[in-house]
């Protein structure tokens, strides 16, 4: 078998992965809308504490974090399918967990099994697409993988918060999750082809010389690196993998806002869980769709710029949304959010891509998504913190605009262009590689 590569020479491979980050995207979505709002009601949370709300953040943050590295590394040894259908078996308690929780506690580790399953499942989608697409498509594969995953996102919370206003929330909840994750488990055994041959082969063919198009700029390191070599590359050795790493964690701060501080803080203006949906929604969505547009952007215009747009227009769409008053001004600070998070997400999964050697372009990606996904209970923790210390909600939403904005700057010192067709490695470069 050749194992070509291209969206169109796999298509079946593609739409199956699809509908894997879609099934990942309902089943996180499951809990964005419901159980932040009705955490001190429904779940006995203090009244007022912002760090015990983002306990379930933080927990899910460092968890799913932890397993993007371990999925990584171990999708090169077992395949990428296999690890796919373990993060859908750990995921089978967590409808019966939020069902018959008496406290927040089994919420916080319900999260620990979300963030298991999350690094297990979508990081697995996203390495899959990366083993069998073309260089100059990487931004079109990494833009559908998140607008089918952000897409289901969004859909989970606007459904849920309808289910969840004129039915029990926690049988609403416990009913849409155990079918989102039957279903999905039953479609990665049926129907996900193991893609770990396409980068097995693309390894050889470029050791061989016989890369078509512009050679890619990949990051010199030992052709099977150790688990501590590959964690170093990206975290600090290289500058490039280090800013990437940087903006992937400072990015997560928006969607643990918008994931806990957003739905408390509109309650605290009076909004009912349907309004609360619709804000998250949109944001959500306009994410989502917004990226079948802005990962073709990135292979035609470069990764490094509109990466560092994203970054600036999230930190004004989060610094305005707590000086506004209106669901309709809310919801446009949500679609601005939401744009800047599409002009950014793809594009730096792209560009880790772009520069990662594909015999461990899965553990690199593993790190990468660590430190991005870390960034959950990072933001979060801080947040928590300094709403409580301050006693005011908006805090939390300053702290993450100014990180934002600090964060494309770094961009803007540290970032080399990563797009082979734009800044291509001479041959001279690729004898090291």
């Amino acid at each position: 078998m050749s194992y070509a590569l291209g969206i169109r020479e796999n298509i079946r491979q593609f739409l199956e992965q699809l509908l894997q980050v879609f099934f990942v995207g309902l089943t996180i979505g499951l809990q964005r809308t419901v159980i932040p709002a009705l955490a001190e009601t429904e779940f006995g949370v203090v009244q007022g504490s912002m760090t015990a709300i983002f306990a379930f953040i933080v927990s899910f943050g460092v968890v799913k974090g932890a397993m993007n590295f371990v999925s990584g590394r171990i999708s090169e040894r077992v395949g990428r399918r296999r690890v796919l259908i373990w993060g859908w078996l750990v995921a089978l308690p967590i409808p019966f967990m939020i069902l018959y929780a008496p406290s927040w506690g089994w919420i916080v580790a319900a999260n620990v099994l979300l963030g298991v399953n999350q690094g297990f499942c979508w990081s697995m989608t996203v390495t899959a697409k990366m083993d069998i697409v073309k260089g100059s498509q990487r931004g079109l594969a990494t833009g559908f993988n998140e607008f089918a995953g952000y897409g289901g996102v969004a859909l989970a919370g606007l459904v849920t918060g309808y289910l969840a206003s004129y039915f029990d929330p926690r049988l609403s909840l416990f009913l849409f999750g155990l079918v989102i994750i039957l279903l999905a488990l039953a479609a990665g055994m049926l129907a996900f082809t193991e893609t770990l041959p396409w980068a097995r082969a693309e390894a050889a063919r470029h050791k061989a010389g016989e890369t078509i198009g512009p050679l890619p700029r990949y990051v010199d390191g030992p052709d099977n690196p150790s688990s501590g070599q590959i964690f170093a590359l990206v975290t600090w050795r290289n500058p490039t993998f280090m800013a990437l790493a940087q903006a992937g964690s400072v990015e997560k701060f928006v969607d643990a806002l918008m994931w806990a501080l957003v739905p408390v803080f509109m309650v605290s203006k009076g909004a009912s869980l349907i309004e609360i949906g619709w804000i998250t929604g949109i944001y959500g969505f306009v994410w989502g769709g917004s990226q079948l547009w802005t990962g073709p952007l990135s292979d035609l215009f470069g990764r490094k710029w509109p990466t560092v747009a994203g970054f600036f227009l999230c930190a004004g769409g989060v610094l305005a949304f707590p000086f506004l008053a209106s669901v309709a001004a809310w919801a446009v600070a949500a679609a601005v959010t939401g744009i800047g998070m599409a002009l950014l997400y793809p594009t730096l999964i792209a560009a880790m891509g772009d520069i990662a050697h594909p015999s461990w372009r899965g553990s690199a990606l593993g790190v990468y998504r660590f430190w991005r996904d870390l960034g959950y209970a990072i933001g979060a923790l801080a947040m928590g913190l300094i709403a409580d210390a301050s006693g005011l909600l908006e805090a939390g939403f300053w702290f993450t605009g100014i990180a934002m904005a600090g964060s494309g700057l770094w961009l803007i010192l540290a970032m080399a262009e990563t797009h082979p067709r734009l800044n291509p490695a001479s041959d001279l470069e690729t004898t090291h590689a």
